[in-house]
């Protein structure tokens, strides 16, 4: 039986860490064969092939995260109902989820073929990688009703305390892919599709045992029968999903523009930062985590109208958060080079310079790196108080702030100023997302001593 957690009880700390760190390791086992992709790509296939696949690298963010936004935004309104022991309405918000889940899958689904071409164009794709990019991207996004049934189950887990099953679906996903990677790519020779192909697979096993998972917990078992799809809720959960969807586009079209600088100066700086962006997974890994578990902390608590402890997680989110990115800072910046250097291959002239390029972008992001950990943790923060539009004003923060520095930057300061986009993207962010929790957690706090309801 999988068990859920109620999150309204209990020292945040524990709560937080234990809930974590599954998590943790499931996205490290998701980086892994992240990882492996890229080295089996860059090692077997060269240097072309895996710029190929970096260049698209923000198009497929885009995709996939769209539906992950809107995933997260539906399971938002089930951790609600889940902290305020709403079963009745919770069997609503599940049953119509579900459904609205089918109808952005397919939206999304049509909006990534017809724009993959188009996009590759836009952001100049040099030539002779551009047909190995379609190739990738073109099986990659097969698979988006795929990814949107884990992320819709997975959430759902989530929203309900189990971040155990996440894990295992993970687990078995990143076994799965990498030994698929060896066969296709290197036994059968089926190239960059090869290595989709072996990613479509494993995210197909991790939906699946997030599925028989959930259909097994407590909470689902007590719905019975879920076919109730409620008209007038679908409106206020599209309400809740698509500024999440939204935030994500935006900065993706961010994420594209500095794609579209790098690929002008070649395909060295394509594939060293390539290298560094495999790694991006690994550095922000347990503040996606922690953004999970307070996503999910916050919402059953907002839910139970238990405003005191929201700030008290909250507030130990952050200072677990600080500590956590200043370990990983430590050990990229020793590390590191050896690190990237496993994902490049090529002549030795080319291997050093391409090396030197990811490792120089991977120390400056890894200093800064405390600065992402407040992004996830004060966003994901808002989004668990059911506000997902100032964490949209957040993601056009970031647009602003990427576009501007890798339009400005060069130059003024050479190809140094390349290095500098992401890191001002998130202070950007940060500025709108501390300012708008701490200006929301007042009012709430005003609310109560009224005595009236947190949601009014």
């Amino acid at each position: 039986m999988i068990s859920e957690k109620n999150m309204t009880t209990g020292a945040p700390l524990r709560l937080l860490i234990s809930f974590a760190l599954p998590l943790m390791i499931g996205n490290i086992f998701q980086e892994l064969y992240t990882m492996v992709d890229s080295m089996v790509v860059g090692k077997v296939l060269g240097l072309d092939a895996l710029a190929a696949v970096g260049n698209g690298e923000w198009l497929n963010w885009l995709v996939l995260s769209m539906v992950q936004g809107f995933a997260q935004g539906f399971s938002i309104r089930m951790a609600h109902d889940y902290g305020a022991n709403d079963t009745e309405h919770l069997k609503k918000t599940y049953a119509t989820s579900k459904v609205l889940c089918v109808f952005c899958a397919v939206g999304v689904l049509c909006f990534a073929f017809a724009t993959l071409k188009p996009i590759l164009r836009l952001i100049k794709t040099p030539s002779g990688i551009f047909p190995l990019a379609v190739t990738y991207l073109s099986v990659i996004f097969a698979g988006v009703p795929i990814v949107m049934a884990y992320n819709f189950l997975a959430s759902a887990l989530r929203s309900f305390g189990d971040s155990k099953t996440p894990l295992l679906a993970m687990a078995a996903a990143s076994v799965c892919n990498i030994a698929l990677d060896l066969l296709f790519v290197i036994v059968f020779r089926w190239g960059v599709a090869g290595a989709a192909f072996a990613t479509l697979i494993g995210q197909t096993l991790s939906a699946l045992i997030c599925f028989v998972s959930l259909k097994n917990t407590d909470v689902i078992k007590k719905m019975g029968k879920t076919r109730q799809f409620d008209r007038r809720l679908a409106p206020e959960l599209m309400k809740l999903a698509m500024p999440f969807a939204f935030q994500n586009i935006i900065i993706s079209v961010g994420g594209l523009i500095v794609q579209f600088v790098i690929n002008g100066y070649g395909v060295l700086y394509i594939a060293g930062f390539t290298a560094t962006t495999k790694l991006y997974g690994l550095l922000e890994n347990a503040a996606i985590s922690y953004g999970f578990a307070l996503t999910t902390y916050v919402g059953q608590n907002y839910g139970a109208g238990e405003v005191k402890r929201i700030n008290k997680g909250v507030h130990t989110g952050v200072l677990i958060g600080i500590i956590t990115a200043a370990v990983i800072t430590v050990a990229m910046l020793i590390f590191g080079r050896y690190i990237v250097g496993a994902f490049i291959s090529g002549k030795p002239e080319e291997a050093e310079a391409t090396t030197e390029i990811a490792y120089h972008y991977l120390c400056i992001m890894a200093t800064f790196l405390p600065v992402l950990y407040l992004l996830h943790i004060y966003r994901s923060s808002l989004q668990g108080l059911g506000d997902t539009v100032m964490p949209m004003v957040s993601g056009a923060a970031e647009l602003i702030m990427r576009t501007g520095s890798i339009l400005l930057l060069p130059r003024l300061f050479g190809n140094e100023g390349l290095y500098w986009a992401e890191v001002l993207a998130w202070a950007g962010a940060d500025v709108v997302l501390l300012s708008s929790y701490y200006v929301r957690m007042s009012r709430l706090a005003r609310l109560c001593a009224g005595n009236r309801s947190p949601s009014e």
